[in-house]
């Protein structure tokens, strides 16, 4: 544990000088909702708002869940949601010293000002609780994940919110939009 902290400092200390380079599925590089077709035994879902959502359910894994659903679609920002839910996005990330796959909750583009052909791509896990396993998830996010695909330029502009606190939540993620849409305008200065 002690050295997979260690090797994340020094990764967090040098992005943007030491590029992460981006291994991707040579079977499903883009990966795709065309084929979402799954069962499942949950009772809790979201119907959609099909004008955000082009799938009609989001399977829920807590209510949690639900308010995101909520906030993203009355969200004027928000061009779209998709719960990654049989979407196969996964992401490699160690806990101790096991390999293990991350699921990310929500996929969520933004309009940041930039254009309707260059959205931002917003990955959102809905977390309730905080072990050591989430902190190496975000932390394989922010750190390799977000940093690696980004680079590549070809899958578009990526980035990562965690959001905690259900009370908080809409907030939080207003609050971080509203950054994305600063951070865009400044760029252009």
């Amino acid at each position: 544990m002690a050295c997979n902290r260690i090797v994340n400092a020094i990764t967090q200390a040098f992005i943007g000088e030491k590029p992460i380079k981006a291994l991707l599925d040579p079977y499903n590089p883009t990966g795709s909702s065309i084929h979402v077709n799954f069962s499942t035994s949950k009772a809790r879902r979201w119907q959609t708002d099909s004008r955000k959502c082009h799938v009609n359910w989001v399977i829920l894994d807590s209510d949690w869940e639900a308010e995101f659903c909520r906030i993203a679609e009355s969200n004027k920002r928000v061009i779209a949601y998709v719960k990654n839910q049989g979407l196969g996005l996964e992401i490699p990330y160690r806990y101790q010293s096991h390999t293990r796959k991350y699921y990310p909750d929500f996929i969520v583009l933004i309009d940041d000002g930039r254009s309707e052909s260059d959205p931002l791509r917003l990955i959102v896990e809905i977390k309730g609780i905080h072990g050591e396993d989430a902190r190496d998830k975000r932390l394989t996010m922010e750190n390799y994940w977000v940093p690696g695909v980004n680079r590549m330029g070809k899958y578009g502009r990526w980035a990562f919110l965690e959001l905690s606190d259900p009370f908080q939540m809409r907030t939080e993620f207003e609050e971080w939009v509203e950054k994305a849409v600063d951070k865009k305008e400044e760029d252009e200065v």
